[in-house]
């Protein structure tokens, strides 16, 4: 149950928009995109909604654990979600899912992935309690919630459960508000357009991003030697990249905006 708790200590659960299934998941994996440890250049959003077509991922009792596997080496990473009034994602038992849990599956973290989904499964159907997903009504509640199913799910009790959580709550993590949303979190799509000799080109819906990223000098290069950029108070991570001719480059990028300090000072503005 390692990857639950490192999702949580990192500040991944989310509270979802009221929206449709596609758009949860799109976010998700947005989200999962934009994690560091992340290669970058990989489709989650195209790998998830190809996976959710083939079989719906639904555990049933208010939980979903969408998942992709891809064809890299690495970590096993989740982030989740939570949607107060539910999402219709077409269960057998007819209920909304309310919390939806979702990896990236390196194909050396398969069996990890079993181990923990299987586990996650179990507890849900031991545990009558974890289904009671409609009275709670805050991201505190459902953290503390999915904190009591990783305690029952890796068979802890005792000292042993309550040193684990005592951990938990002591190691360093990215400050996370509360209450924070998707919309404050700050994700925009960004297409940049690099043409040999000319301005680098960013279109974007947010005005004050497009401006920043077509004033920053080393764009193009970031982009091109790193997979990413950090520009301002926003990391910028490749998701598709698409060559022409005469050297003209198109990235299809997502924008995340860097989570404030504890003290409420943005980190790229000191």
């Amino acid at each position: 149950m390692h990857t639950m708790v490192d999702a949580l200590q990192a500040g991944r659960l989310f509270e979802l928009p009221d929206d449709t299934k596609e758009r949860a998941l799109q976010i998700l994996a947005n989200m999962i995109e934009a994690v560091p440890s992340v290669p970058a250049g990989i489709d989650m959003v195209g790998a998830v909604m190809a996976r959710e077509r083939s079989a719906n991922t639904a555990l049933g009792m208010g939980w979903a654990c969408p998942h992709a596997p891809l064809p890299v080496d690495g970590d096993l990473v989740c982030a989740i979600g939570w949607s107060p009034k539910g999402i219709d994602y077409d269960t057998s038992d007819k209920l909304p899912v309310r919390i939806v849990v979702m990896y990236l599956i390196p194909e050396n973290q398969k069996n990890t992935y079993l181990k923990e989904i299987s586990a996650i499964a179990k507890a849900l159907k031991d545990n009558p309690g974890f289904r009671d997903l409609e009275t709670l009504t805050s991201l505190n509640e459902i953290r503390n919630r999915l904190l009591d199913l990783v305690t029952v799910a890796a068979g802890m009790e005792g000292p042993e459960a309550r040193a684990r959580m005592i951990r938990l709550e002591t190691r360093p993590k990215t400050p996370v508000p509360a209450n924070l949303t998707i919309a404050e979190l700050g994700i925009q799509p960004v297409t940049i357009i690099v043409v040999p000799g000319a301005r680098t080109l960013a279109l974007a819906q947010h005005r004050e991003l497009a401006t920043c990223l077509e004033a920053f000098p080393g764009l193009a290069d970031s982009l091109g030697q790193r997979g990413f950029a950090e520009v301002g108070n926003w990391r910028v991570l490749i998701r598709n990249t698409t060559n022409y001719s005469a050297d003209h480059v198109v990235y299809d990028c997502l924008a995340i905006r860097n989570l404030p300090n504890s003290n409420g000072s943005d980190p790229a503005r000191g």
